[in-house]
């Protein structure tokens, strides 16, 4: 199935959750906000969340400095 993450197409298996696509990524998931189809999801909704054909994944990362 494809999905589009962070603008660019990506192809996961089927049935593939948030948890499952931040853990593939190696991403810490403590360190970014998910946005799936322009709605923010919650962080204990990570492993319930089924990502589906043609999602539109955002993965904004804190940036600290000053």
């Amino acid at each position: 199935m494809q999905i589009h993450l962070n603008g660019s197409p990506k192809t996961i298996p089927d049935s593939m959750t948030v948890a499952t696509l931040l853990q593939e990524l190696s991403v810490p998931p403590t360190s970014v906000v998910v946005e799936l189809n322009k709605t923010i999801i919650q962080p204990d909704c990570y492993a319930t969340v089924c990502l589906q054909d043609n999602d539109q994944v955002e993965l904004i990362r804190f940036v600290g400095g000053g």
